[in-house]
Formats: C-alpha cells, structure tokens, sequence
C-alpha cells in the first residue's frame, strides 16, 4: 500500500527572501506587529489581540481573513471570510518572529509562520517562511473525500499558492518599507 502524502512530515516548507533597504529594528517592529500585517497580506483584512500582551511571547491575535473562490478552485476550501488565532511562538528582536495557528477547537498546531530578518550593510535580508509538520485536520478536512493523486495535486497546488503568497508579501514589506 502506497503511503499518502498527508504521512508527509514536513508536509510544507516552503519560503522565500528578499533584500529590503531598511535597518533590522524596523523591519522587526513591522512585522511583529501583527495588525499591520493587514498592509501586505494575501488573506488577512484585520484582527485584534485576544489575550497576553500584543506581541510577546504567549500572546494571542484573532485574524479575519479572506480567500477568493478562484484559489485552487476545484478543492473544498473555506471560501469567504474565516477566522484564525495566531500565538505568538518566538520574539527575538531585530532578528526573528514566529507564530503558530491553532485548530478550530484552539489547540496549538505545527502550522508555524516565521520571518528572519538578516542585516547585511545598510540593508537586511528578510525571509517568511511556513512550515506544517503533521497534516493539520484542517487539511485532512479538505482532503478526506479526495484519492490520493487528487491529495497530491492539493497539496502540489497548495504548496505553489503558499509560495507565491509568500513572495507577495515580501514585496509588499518591501515597498511600504522603502516608501
């Protein structure tokens, strides 16, 4: 029996950088500041801090999101607007802020956002990456009634849609950041 894909572990790593014209302190204070995220996000439209202190280790931001109806449009996606919580994971100053997302029923899940920030000169070198570890049950909520090829292609696509989210974003820190 062939194992599937969702037995995948890491199920996403994917990621990207870009070169930003701005020192570590500010790019850090931009993207630690989770409402702001709202200025270069693919899905999120707003959010507010549900507890802990906004920011630090422990906190948690509630996100209102949106996804349109042609993102891998065949798959049985939530479509519209949903919610997420974000708990803040990892606050190294200057140099790296990750969050992971809870499941439905709020437990912390392997769905872990980061970004790293590199200085080099007068510039910095700005990654985002996201990383699954086990399949989430949201993922094995889309995919329960799908083979195994079309779970492969999922999470083909899936993948190529995280990625180029990723790259979207970047270039959208790095054009508020350079304004």
């Amino acid at each position: 029996m062939e194992t599937s894909i969702l037995d995948q572990r890491p199920l996403f790593d994917v990621g990207a950088d870009i070169r930003i014209a701005a020192g570590a302190k500010e790019i850090y204070e931009a993207v630690s500041d989770l409402p702001r995220h709202v200025e270069w996000s693919t899905e999120l439209r707003g959010g507010e801090w549900i507890s802990g202190t906004p920011g630090e280790v422990g906190s948690v931001y509630r996100g209102e999101n949106f996804r349109a109806d042609d993102i891998v449009e065949w798959a049985p996606l939530i479509r519209g607007i949903w919610h997420t919580k974000s708990e803040v994971m990892t606050t190294e100053p200057n140099h790296r802020f990750r969050w992971r997302i809870h499941s439905k029923t709020g437990e912390p899940q392997e769905l872990i956002w980061t970004f790293e920030i590199t200085p080099d000169g007068d510039e910095c070198v700005v990654a985002q990456k996201f990383w699954m570890g086990w399949a989430s049950p949201g993922i094995h909520d889309i995919t329960k009634d799908m083979d195994e090829p079309e779970k492969r292609r999922f999470i083909t696509e899936w993948a190529a849609k995280l990625e180029n989210d990723i790259l979207l974003t970047l270039e959208r820190i790095k054009k508020v950041l350079e304004a």
